[in-house]
This record gives structure tokens, C-alpha cells and sequence, in this order.
């Protein structure tokens, strides 16, 4: 015998699956939306399908967009020889707070993880490929995640488009602005010291 309504079973059931979220959060999740007024939970579910039906991924770059092309790739300003590579689109949000990076970017949609069956195949790489080639890119700038997944997906990108002839970065990694030395752990640390730039 359950604790809760069937209705409530469903819907606990069906935000656990969302990312971040699971069976307890999902539980208060539901219990917040059954305090608040009907007149929230309605603005809210419409909000969803909106966003749904008028969001999109850029043609393009694959970033997500209120149209097939999005504003950074439609932006005559950018450096259109200059190509940033990101997991996701939050990744670009992240890059776009720095105001460093002035060229165009493309968003993989997730990293190589075999073990979740995600290859090649299921990422946009082909797409990458083709605006590198079309477009007469300079330099590709991987600026995956520093986990296993990101890394694994970098050196696999490194292989295929050394052939093309185009300059490949890496976005370096290691101590955050403002931190203590002491306080890094060593692989930190390791990194850092890796990617030491000259001063002279």
C-alpha cells in the first residue's frame, strides 16, 4: 500500500528523473506545489510547455535558442575563424560570463561515456567537423569538462581534427583566481603546474 495518491506517485515518480533530483527532493518538490495557490501551478505548467514549443538548438552551433540560428552565431562581431567545443549549452553561459572568448562555439550535447552508451555517434561531432571545413576554422578550442568524460571526448577530438590542419587548444586548468596553494588538492595543484605559462 502506498503513502500518497496515485496522482502523487506519478508525479513524484516523474520528477525523479529529472537531473538532480531524486525520489526526496521529488517528494518536496510535489508538496510545495500542492501548498501554493492554483493559479501558480497553472502559470508554471503553461510556462513548461512554452518553453518546450519555443525553445530550440541552433542549427549551427547546437546552442539552445528561441530560433534556428542563435545570437552568437547570427553576431557579425564575433571572430568567426575561432571555434570554443563545450559539452553543453550552460557551458557557453559560463565562458560568455568571462567576456574572453570572442569567436563562435559548438555544443557537443553530452561527452563520450561508453559505459552510458553515449559514442561518437550520439554527439555532434560530424557537425564539427563539417563547420571546421565549410567555414575555414583557424584554432578549435576544447573546452570540455576535466572529469574522466571530458577528457576521454578532448584526446578522441584531438585525433580526428589534427588531420584537418587546425590549430587545437585546450583551455588550461588549475588553481581558481584568489585561492591559497595550500588549500588545492594535488591533482589541482598537478594541473597547474602543467599548464604554468611563461612570464619572460
Amino acid at each position: 500500500m502506498t503513502a500518497y495518491t496515485d496522482f502523487v506517485n506519478r508525479l513524484v515518480k516523474e520528477l525523479s528523473k529529472l537531473p538532480g533530483i531524486g525520489p526526496r527532493s521529488a517528494e518536496r518538490i510535489v508538496f510545495h506545489i500542492l501548498k501554493v495557490d492554483s493559479e501558480y501551478t497553472r502559470n508554471l505548467a503553461a510556462l513548461l510547455v512554452q518553453v518546450k514549443q519555443n525553445s530550440f538548438f541552433c542549427k549551427e552551433c547546437h546552442h539552445l535558442s528561441d530560433s534556428e540560428i542563435c545570437h552568437i552565431c547570427r553576431d557579425p562581431g564575433r571572430d568567426q575563424g575561432i571555434i570554443c567545443v563545450v559539452e553543453e549549452s550552460k557551458d557557453i553561459i559560463a565562458l560568455e560570463k568571462t567576456g574572453a572568448h570572442k569567436g563562435l562555439y559548438h555544443v557537443l550535447l553530452g561527452a563520450l561515456s561508453p559505459l552510458d552508451g553515449i559514442g561518437p555517434r550520439e554527439l555532434r561531432i560530424q557537425d564539427l567537423l563539417r563547420r571546421i571545413q565549410e567555414k575555414k576554422i583557424r584554432e578549435v578550442i576544447l573546452a570540455t569538462n576535466s572529469n574522466t568524460e571530458g577528457e576521454t571526448t578532448a584526446l578522441y577530438l584531438v585525433k580526428i581534427l589534427k588531420p584537418l590542419g587546425v590549430s587545437i587548444t585546450r583551455i588550461a586548468k588549475g588553481l581558481p583566481v584568489g585561492s591559497n596553494i595550500e588549500y588545492a588538492d594535488q591533482a589541482t595543484l598537478g594541473q597547474a603546474l602543467t599548464a604554468r605559462t611563461s612570464l619572460v
